[in-house]
């Protein structure tokens, strides 16, 4: 019978030779494929001794993880995959009163942190319930991997069924709380099998070529976890493996690499590297682009600068990739500039009116996807997962766009807007409800309005504008400070504007399109 956990697949792609690199990380150890097999093996055989039980509603047991990228970090993915395992990747920027309510929520059975933070997260943990916590420093310290070296290299890979829960990746809702995607083993494959071959890395592979990807991406992410490493892994291409984004060491390494892959802000800030340029670029095949929008202005420059044409694609943490740009043809003319491309084999896009109409080709709608890669639903939200899924199967994306339209082919998917208040700043979903929430507890504050405002290299930053309570003073400088303690630092306003009253309409309702265009040009470069 066929084994249809992720792990499976993966390693029946790994190459022949076991002993080819894998991973090479910024400071020039090189791990190999059965240095990743073995490991992995290790770590499940780990997660596997502690006997743990599934769920009174049949879920495998959560193993959550806030962990700075490394090669380890990797393997304690596979394992958990290896396990049979469900894995919760927890962003590195999360504070206290956001881990506590993930680890109450996703209810893990294991969470791993680094060693740095274990005196100050252990206790959190406990108090929501999670029995084992465990450190991985991403200098291969910490005492996962202590406990893991006595056990075997070997390991079986737990069956698991294509609609078997893999992983929960929490995204932030406009209600302020956040809501834990569940995504399972055949969306990931499904996923990373389209990708490989409609990106051309199962063409190169045949043609006897070899694809080495340079990941500067974080491994918390849908794009540097489930898109970049998933297709390094199946294509057999060895990673050069930064801990984070670096122009200067990222231009190093790409004479090296053959494929890139990253948010706009790290294109924004490579073409801001005099030395950035075609011979830099040699040997590279493809660029990808995702996350959030790329400007216009980076794809011809980057297009003018290097001879390379950025491919734009569109996904979320609900849906993995659902539209590409082409990676076949004339690539000047097939990858546009602010469209986000076709749908994927097997995905089905639709743009719809306010009352569920198909639009008209030009003309802008609710966009609507279908696809072996949608999501199950949202972690132990039945009712919020029905709410988002048309009654025909469709999920609701949140996203406004359109089809075609002036100099696009009718194919092409260009969006033009998102959740009403969605900022995506560096590649980062803010939602303002969550932000506001945490201003407004803060003494003197009346009222908050957070807005997301154009920024040269994060493409967009979060602003807030706050009313203070009578006779109280309230300071730019420590309101920022206080948020830091609490929300991870994309999320913290780079701005903050003091007011004596918010814009609002006459249902009572701030205009924070009003907010927008008075502040709009504070990061104007």
């Amino acid at each position: 019978m066929k084994n249809d956990n992720l792990y499976a697949l993966l390693e029946a792609h790994f190459p022949r030779d076991a002993n080819a690199p894998c991973l090479e990380t910024h400071d020039g150890l090189v791990y190999s494929w059965r240095d990743l097999h073995y490991g992995s093996a290790r770590i499940a055989g780990w997660l596997r001794s502690l006997n743990l039980a599934p769920d009174a509603d049949g879920c495998a047991p959560r193993v959550a993880a806030q962990v700075d990228k490394s090669p380890e970090a990797l393997m304690l993915y596979l394992a958990t995959l290896r396990a049979g395992m469900v894995f919760v990747p927890l962003n590195t920027a999360y504070q206290r009163a956001e881990l506590d309510y993930f680890l109450r929520d996703a209810a893990p059975a294991v969470f791993v942190c680094t060693p740095q933070r274990e005196p100050e997260l252990r206790p959190l943990a406990h108090a929501a319930g999670v029995a084992h916590v465990v450190t991985l420093g991403d200098d291969r310290s910490g005492s996962l991997l202590q406990a893991a070296a006595s056990h075997a290299d070997g390991f079986a890979t737990a069956p698991r069924a294509a609609h078997d829960l893999a992983a929960i990746l929490y995204t932030s809702g406009t209600t302020g709380r956040s809501k834990g995607a569940m995504l399972s083993h055949g969306n990931l494959a499904a996923n990373a099998l389209v990708l490989d071959e409609f990106w051309g890395f199962k063409e190169e592979r045949e043609a006897g070529g070899h694809d080495v990807l340079l990941h500067a991406l974080p491994l918390f992410h849908v794009h540097g976890l489930f898109v970049a490493s998933h297709a390094a892994l199946l294509a057999g291409a060895p990673m050069l493996f930064l801990p984070k984004f670096d122009a200067r060491r990222v231009m190093q390494l790409l004479p090296r690499a053959t494929v890139f892959m990253g948010v706009p802000t790290y294109y924004t800030r490579l073409l801001a590297e005099p030395g950035f340029d075609r011979h830099v670029c040699r040997n590279m095949r493809l660029f990808v682009s995702g996350s959030a929008p790329l400007a216009a202005e980076t794809h011809r420059e980057f297009h003018r600068r290097t001879g390379h044409v950025i491919l734009e694609r569109y996904g979320m943490s609900e849906t993995l990739m659902l539209v590409s740009n082409p990676y076949f043809g004339i690539a000047a003319r097939d990858r546009i500039a602010g469209t986000v491309g076709v749908p994927l084999p097997g995905v089905s896009v639709r743009v719809v009116s306010d009352d569920g109409a198909l639009c008209a080709v030009g003309e802008i709608g609710h966009v609507q996807v279908k696809g072996p890669s949608v999501f199950r639903g949202y972690w132990r939200m039945p009712e919020k997962t029905a709410e988002e899924f048309t009654a025909d199967g469709y999920f609701k994306t949140g996203d406004v766009g359109h089809f075609g339209g002036t100099g696009k082919p009718d194919g092409y998917l260009t969006l033009v807007g998102r959740s009403k208040d969605l900022i995506i700043s560096g590649g980062y979903n803010v939602y303002p409800k969550e932000v506001e929430g945490y201003i407004d507890e803060m003494d003197g504050v009346a009222e908050s309005a957070v807005i997301g405002l154009p920024h040269p290299d994060f493409g967009e930053a979060v602003a807030a504008v706050v009313v203070g309570k009578p006779g109280a003073t309230l300071r730019e400088e420590r309101i920022i400070a206080q948020l830091k303690e609490k929300i991870a630092n994309y999320k913290v306003p780079k701005r903050v504007f003091v007011v004596d009253d918010l814009p609002r309409n006459a249902m009572g309702k701030v205009q924070k399109n009003v907010l927008r265009e008075r502040y709009g040009k504070t990061f104007a470069a």
